[in-house]
């Protein structure tokens, strides 16, 4: 039996193997400075790369990350990405010092202030009108639509995905070990893919934490769906920035920010 990308299969001492998800250590290198080291799924790479240099800000569009490559490195793999000039000034003006724990998206950030940066304000419209309707029903279905695209999960049982769903089908799904890295890969098939988050939600398996918030907004998402419950700070930071946002509640998914009212 194939195994999908991003799974291997490991001996067990009594016999036979299990099936498990690869992690690798995945250098984020931009114009030959290591920004980021994560433990990853060696999986659409260049997606994560893009998606990335977009949610953190180092570029504002597509077009900026002139050009990449993967080198593969005995202790991991190098991804290589190239900025034209104006991204370049971001990248120097935003520089992390990061060493990849999986459970943490602010790690390395040099000061209190870089933490809670400044939002762009997300566009009424678009996907946002899902949310006017019953939140539970809604996220019911978009959670339904992207477990059912799990391909990794089904084999591992230990991925987190984040998808791109519009209404009625998951139109794009990225899995990855990390939950941060799941929704950076799907930044970056999105915008590769000239497909605006604007148009529909992006949908997560994991918690929601104001991180994943701030990734959401920075490239233009309007509605976003969780499997588990937000923290306080990431209501307050998805508000801020027009972010309609439903997640689990005490009794069941609940619309947790008012956006359409402002």
């Amino acid at each position: 039996m194939s195994l999908p990308a991003g799974a291997v299969t490991v001996r067990l001492p009594g016999g036979g193997g299990a099936v498990l998800a690869e992690e690798v250590p995945v250098a984020l290198v931009f114009e030959g400075v290591t920004q980021a080291v994560m433990m990853a799924s060696p999986t659409d790479l260049a997606d994560f790369l893009l998606g990335f240099a977009l949610t953190e800000g180092m570029i504002a569009e597509r077009a900026e990350l002139l050009r990449h490559e993967v080198v593969r490195q005995p202790q991991g793999i190098e991804v290589r990405g190239w900025l034209a000039a104006p991204a370049g000034q971001r990248f120097a003006a935003r520089r992390r010092a990061m060493a990849g724990p999986v459970g943490c998206g602010l790690c390395g950030l040099d000061s209190l202030a870089a933490v809670l940066r400044p939002l762009p304000r997300a566009p009424r419209g678009g996907g946002a009108k899902l949310a006017l309707g019953a939140p539970a029903p809604l996220a019911d279905g978009a959670l339904a639509a992207l477990r059912a695209g799990q391909v990794l999960q089904d084999a591992v049982r230990a991925v987190h995905a984040a998808g791109f769903w519009d209404g009625a089908k998951m139109l794009m799904l990225r899995e990855d070990v990390g939950r941060h890295n799941a929704l950076d890969k799907l930044a970056g098939a999105l915008a590769g893919q000239g497909i605006d988050a604007a148009a529909g939600a992006l949908v997560l398996t994991s918690r929601l934490s104001v991180d994943l918030v701030q990734k959401a907004a920075m490239i233009g998402a309007r509605l976003l769906i969780a499997a588990s419950a937000p923290t306080a700070l990431a209501v307050a930071e998805a508000q801020a920035a027009g972010l309609a946002l439903i997640a689990r509640g005490p009794d069941g998914p609940t619309l947790y920010t008012d956006t359409e009212a402002e």
